[in-house]
Parts: C-alpha cells; sequence; structure tokens
C-alpha cells in the first residue's frame, strides 16, 4: 500500500507541475526578424522568376515545396549558420526549431518517430486479436482505440513532412479524438458500462447504466464535434484552447487510470464486477507507473531546446519516448483483459 501512495503522489505531483508549466510561451521569432524578411525578399526576386521555380527538385515538388518555401528555408539556416559562428542566440522560425529536411520532410526525426509510434498501435492490433478472448467486452473498444491512434500518428507523420494549414489540422483534430476516445473507453472499462451482450457471464446492465453509457457516448461525440468546428470556424487557430482542452481530457483519463493503481482504501474503483474491491492484482500498480512515464514524456514539451545538430528537438524526443510506453501499455489491457475477474463476474 505504501508503495502504491508513493506512486500516486509522484505521478500526481507530475501531472500538477505539468499542468502549472504547460502555459502559453512566446518564443523568440526568427521570422518577424527584418533581417530574415529582407533575405526572403531577395531571394524570391532573384530565383522565383520565370521558370526558375520549376528547378525544385522532384522530391520538393512531391511534398508540396514552392520556390517562395524554399527561400524561406535557405533564409532560415543561412541566419542559423551565422548565429552559430558568432555564438548568438538560435532563433525559432514559424514557431519551430530550423531542422535539416531530407526527401522533402521539414522535421525527419518527427516522422521517423512518429512511423514508430504507428508501428507500437499496429503491433497492438495484433495482440489484442491474438491474445483477447473473442466476445470479450472490452475487446472492440480495445481495437477501435488502436486504430483511432494509428489514424493520429498516420496524421502526425505527414504534418511533420509539411507544416501546412491543412495538415496541422488533421493532426491536432486526430490527436484530440485518439485522447478523446481513451477517455471514453477508460470509462467504460473502470465503470463497467460495457454493452449488455458483450459483459462477463451473469451481468446484466440496469437501466441506468445503459443510459450512462448512452450519455457518455453523446457527450464525448458532440465534445469532439464541438471542438473542431470551433477550431475550424476561428479566424486563427487557438493553440492555448487546443492545449487546455487535450490537457484536461488527458489528466482526467490519467487519473482515472490512477485511481485503478491505488488500495481499495484509497480509490472508489472497483476493477472487476466479480470480484470484491479489495481484490487488486499483482499488475495494478502499472496504470500509475505508465502515467507517470507519459507525464514525464511529456515534460518534454515544455523543456524545449534547439535542434540538436538541427534533426532532434524535444517534440521529436517525446515522440520517441511514447513508443515502448505504447507497447507496455498494450500489454497491460491485455494482462487486464485476461485476469480471473472477469470469468467469474456476477451481478
Amino acid at each position: 500500500m505504501r508503495a502504491a501512495t508513493r506512486l500516486l503522489t509522484l505521478a500526481t505531483s507530475c501531472l500538477l507541475l505539468l499542468t502549472a508549466l504547460t502555459a502559453p510561451v512566446i518564443a523568440s521569432s526568427g521570422d518577424n526578424a527584418e533581417e530574415f524578411r529582407n533575405c526572403v525578399s531577395l531571394c524570391h526576386s532573384r530565383t522565383c522568376g520565370g521558370l526558375q521555380a520549376a528547378s525544385l527538385p522532384i522530391a520538393l515538388k512531391l511534398t508540396g515545396w514552392t520556390c517562395v518555401d524554399n527561400c524561406k528555408y535557405e533564409c532560415m539556416h543561412f541566419i542559423t549558420d551565422r548565429a552559430i559562428q558568432h555564438h548568438e542566440r538560435v532563433l525559432q522560425y514559424f514557431g519551430k526549431w530550423p531542422f535539416w529536411r531530407f526527401a522533402g520532410m521539414q522535421e525527419p526525426a518527427s516522422v521517423l518517430f512518429s512511423v514508430l509510434n504507428f508501428a507500437a498501435h499496429a503491433l497492438g492490433v495484433r495482440k489484442i486479436r491474438a491474445r483477447v478472448p473473442e466476445g470479450h467486452p472490452m475487446k472492440k473498444y480495445y481495437l477501435l482505440f488502436a486504430f483511432i491512434s494509428m489514424n493520429a500518428w498516420v496524421w502526425s507523420s505527414v504534418f511533420h513532412t509539411r507544416d501546412l494549414p491543412t495538415t496541422e489540422k488533421l493532426d491536432y483534430f486526430s490527436a484530440a479524438l485518439a485522447i478523446l476516445y481513451a477517455f471514453y473507453y477508460t470509462t467504460i472499462r473502470l465503470f463497467h458500462l460495457y454493452a449488455a451482450e458483450d459483459g462477463p457471464l451473469g451481468y446484466n446492465p440496469s437501466p441506468a447504466t445503459v443510459t450512462t453509457r448512452v450519455a457518455l457516448t453523446i457527450a464525448c461525440s458532440w465534445a469532439f464535434l464541438g471542438h473542431i468546428t470551433y477550431l475550424t470556424f476561428l479566424p486563427r487557430f487557438d493553440y492555448s484552447y487546443n492545449m487546455l482542452f487535450n490537457l484536461t481530457i488527458g489528466m482526467t483519463h490519467n487519473l482515472l487510470w490512477v485511481c485503478y493503481s491505488l488500495p481499495a482504501s484509497l480509490s472508489f474503483i472497483r476493477r472487476f464486477r466479480g470480484r470484491p474491491r479489495s481484490y487488486r492484482p499483482t499488475f495494478a500498480t502499472k496504470p500509475a507507473l505508465f502515467v507517470l512515464l507519459t507525464t514525464a514524456a511529456t515534460l518534454l514539451e515544455v523543456f524545449d531546446f534547439p535542434a540538436w545538430g538541427r534533426i532532434i528537438d524535444a517534440h521529436s524526443l517525446w515522440h520517441l519516448a511514447t513508443v515502448p510506453i505504447a507497447v507496455l501499455w498494450y500489454d497491460f489491457l491485455i494482462q487486464d483483459a485476461c485476469d480471473e475477474g472477469w470469468r467469474l463476474s456476477k451481478s
């Protein structure tokens, strides 16, 4: 019990720290500097007239680069080279650190790590299909979560390949859907709101349970639709609101799983309907550990730094850190789904 309590305290402290530090930060923006704008203007006048734009490499054309975009890229690195040479501060451009592109990809490291996250969730699909019994009440929810997460990492890869208004929205909206659905299936699992035909032997949900599940489904659906509608029709994308929305849903999801990890005397969660609240399997501390690891990884988004070698920055490292966490999370979900508590469920 002491170990679980210490783990809860540490996880909660990290969550509170993340909330306190995740405030809008106004970074130095190199794209607003007069030197940068003059450089782009000169480059445009010299290289973007006539047939010069057609000389872009095929990789840049395929990924949607224009002559003006290329001028911005070249000027950004020209100014960054000089800043490093004179030991001056490296500036951000359009909200990002200067990165060397590869095959048209603006942030190749983040693209690679997004692909690895996609693979981790694809592996999760294979594990769930192979190891979670057919007819298990949570199997379809876990599979849908994996597919929604895979979709999110596809658009993350696209966005980090080319940062455009459309790819940005698809990335942010897909991520919000994955976070919101994680909260949805967690609530279904921890409060035993699964449908009657999917429930464990002997479980017949009450009308109140059915009503709660329907209400939760409608509420989450409308929350997502309202979220994307608000952000779509604003004159300017509201980054602060988007961050607050995702952080609020994500922290609620994490705290629910922390409650799963706690001893019965400290938690309101009944892990399995067929067992007393005091029943606590040996793997019960894993969710709190994963919350701690996820929160620690997310702190990389707060403690930002210029990209190492103009390749690896804090954001890309966050993508890398979530790969093993995703793999281990599916292992936990499967372990929980195969526990004896499901087989012995009684109303």
